[in-house]
């Protein structure tokens, strides 16, 4: 049964830019895992863009509450690059208030956009 699905878009350049205008976002929004590609090589702007829009959505597919921290959601590379996410601390509180027993997430970027759509999904 689903429980909450969230979408957002986040223009690529303009989050480039505010990572570049601002140095310490990129530690405050990413765990040092999320910075880096599994070979360890930095993380493009498209790429943390599509990451900055999947914990947006995964925070809309929640309801939205404003007390979750970045870092207690990471977006995680699994088999085939297949995008994942793990959740902790106060994203895991509010995923078990609600029920939450799995999530799906798909990533995109193209034409300078950022997209991302999170489903969250309890057993039925």
């Amino acid at each position: 049964m689903i429980v909450g699905v969230g979408i957002d878009v986040c223009p690529v350049e303009r989050f480039a830019e505010s990572l570049r205008r601002t140095p310490g976002l990129r530690n405050r929004l990413f765990t040092p895992a999320e910075q880096v590609t599994p070979s360890g090589a930095p993380r493009t702007g498209e790429s943390l863009a599509a990451r900055f829009a999947a914990k947006e959505a995964l925070a809309k597919a929640l309801g939205a509450p404003g007390d979750l921290h970045w870092h207690d959601a990471e977006v995680t590379v699994g088999e085939h690059g297949r995008p994942l996410l793990a959740v902790r601390g106060t994203v895991a509180a509010r995923a078990a208030q609600l029920g939450v027993t799995a999530w799906h997430v798909s990533l995109s970027h193209d034409g300078g956009i950022a997209s991302a759509v999170v489903i969250a999904e309890r057993d039925s």
